[in-house]
């Protein structure tokens, strides 16, 4: 019995020191490693711990190679999703479209879908759809109320113009002076800001020398026959057939000398996708360019393409007619002058209030993603 006693003093006494080392691997506190016990050695502070370091930069699309931008712009947030672009139909903003049924975005692997039936402005701001094609009339007073979009390329000239009855007394703009004008989309809208261009580079005060009033685009040549108006802003397709027999003249237009140096409409792009996707936005923009430039090489082939897939209606003569006034594809150095001057005069005449200085405004507006080279 004693023998089993002895023995089981020896196991007690190895236990206990077993429990003392152990607490002394842990730091005698109770703390894992790397609490905050000093080096019991140099009774110094530990050295302090490193913070990871910051990952590197992306690198930067304009010193890539063409084959290193394609592999990087696998590793974007978008790519592998469906690319959203805006088209209601109508020659003036089909330049995605052309690029599309062209087979431009499939070479550089890039799925996109057609959206339409919701209103330009809204789409980009939500990012309902990632890019458009529209009015600078329609989408640069947002912009300066911070909806998140800008203007990556532009698009092409003319498309709208002021029209009176054929057999008006009315043959200048100067003669507009005390009458009321139909800006058919409503005040502050597109045709309520080209109507004021047009007027005001003739000397006349689209605020103070006329009434500009919203009257549906369907209801102006009635409301003018019955002297409610003296004349409209209307698409010149629209007005076409009425002009050839003899209902409407143009008196002025976008596709006057002065006007086919500034850009009418522009292509836009989200916010968000445009910085989060850099590589992906300029091969989209490259190939929305590339889509207008086919368009005005070859006005026979996309006006008959548009009319087979019934996104334009009309005659096939008078839609090439009106095609080739648009100019599509514009080069970013045309359409960076021509949006400075409209921006300038918007702040000026008051259709831009919420900002004053024509640089911030551009620096908001501005942002070409594939520069000609």
């Amino acid at each position: 019995m004693r023998k089993k006693s002895n023995i089981k003093r020896l196991l007690c006494a190895l236990m206990a020191s077993a429990m003392v080392l152990g607490l002394a691997a842990c730091g005698g506190d109770g703390k894992q490693d790397g609490g905050d016990k000093q080096d019991a050695q140099t009774s110094q502070p530990a050295e302090p711990q490193k913070p990871d370091e910051a990952p590197a930069a992306p690198a930067d699309p304009a010193s890539m190679t063409e084959e290193e931008k394609l592999e990087a712009m696998k590793s974007e947030p978008f790519y592998g999703q469906t690319v959203v672009y805006w088209y209601d139909g109508g020659n003036c903003t089909s330049a995605p479209y052309l690029a599309e049924k062209q087979g431009y975005f499939d070479e550089y692997g890039i799925q996109v879908q057609c959206l339409n039936g919701t209103a330009i402005k809204e789409a980009l701001g939500t990012g309902a759809a990632q890019l458009g094609v529209s009015h600078i009339a329609s989408l640069l007073v947002p912009i300066t109320n911070n909806v998140e979009y800008s203007f990556v390329a532009g698009a092409h000239v003319g498309c709208k113009s002021l029209y009176v009855l054929g057999d008006s007394a009315y043959n200048t703009t100067e003669d507009l002076k005390g009458t009321s004008i139909s800006t058919p989309n409503g005040i502050g809208n597109s045709d309520y800001n080209i109507t004021a261009m047009l007027l005001d580079a003739d000397g006349i005060n689209p605020l103070e020398d006329v009434n500009l009033t919203p009257v549906e685009t369907s209801a102006c040549v009635a409301a003018m026959q019955n002297g409610e108006i003296s004349a409209a802003l209307l698409s010149d397709t629209y007005a076409y057939k009425m002009v050839q027999d003899g209902t409407l003249r143009m008196i002025r237009s976008l596709i006057d000398d002065d006007f086919t140096q500034l850009p009418c409409c522009v292509v836009a792009m989200n916010n968000k996708f445009r910085t989060e996707n850099p590589i992906m936005a300029e091969k989209i923009t490259e190939c929305v360019k590339k889509g207008a430039d086919w368009g005005r090489e070859h006005p026979e082939e996309a006006v008959q393409m548009l009319l087979d897939d019934e996104k334009i209606s009309g005659e096939f003569d008078m839609n090439v007619e009106l095609w080739n006034t648009l100019h599509m594809g514009l080069t970013d150095e045309f359409t960076q002058k021509g949006l400075q001057k409209i921006t300038e005069d918007y702040i000026r005449l008051g259709l831009i209030t919420s900002m004053d200085d024509p640089a911030e405004v551009m620096e908001m507006a501005w942002n070409p993603m594939a520069p000609e080279k």
